[in-house]
């Protein structure tokens, strides 16, 4: 995509992380001057803290884009959690098998129940094994469903 449609991204980028995660806010925002790839006055970088982690938007240019191989994982402790985060993230975008998504932007997140980490990790592989089957058939993951095949005998 031409600079001049990527150029605003790092702005909306951060404008909408702040919107969804608690404890976070905006920061500085950097502009190209007359030299670099976007126009002069555009954005460059975007500055901002989810959740009390700091993160910095980049308007690249068209030479960078997203991958799957990078996620961002979303740690929930209630349905809940799980619910809000998978609606407002996948908002715009795509919703993928086993609790992961595509925002609007391109970038892959991971919405993850705590429980499902403990789950997987059990000494009994059957119980784990269930439980891991159970996963790979949701989108958003279901606490409940999960809970359920965890304590089949």
């Amino acid at each position: 995509m031409p600079a001049e449609k990527s150029a605003p991204q790092a702005e909306e980028a951060m404008n909408f992380y702040t919107s969804i995660f608690k404890n976070s806010k905006t920061g500085r925002i950097s502009r190209y001057g007359r030299a670099g790839p976007g126009p002069k006055g555009s954005v460059m970088s975007a500055e901002f803290v989810l959740d009390g982690q700091e993160f910095i938007a980049l308007n690249g240019g068209p030479h960078f884009s997203f991958s799957s191989a990078v996620s961002f994982f979303v740690n929930c402790e209630t349905q809940e959690e799980v619910d809000e985060f998978w609606e407002k993230l996948s908002a715009g975008g795509q919703k993928q098998q086993c609790g992961w998504l595509k925002d609007k932007f391109g970038l892959s997140w991971q919405i993850v129940p705590t429980a499902l980490g403990r789950m997987l990790q059990d000494k009994d592989p059957v119980k784990s094994a269930r439980v891991m089957q159970t996963m790979m058939q949701m989108h958003k993951l279901d606490i409940k469903r999960l809970e359920q095949a965890y304590a089949q005998p």
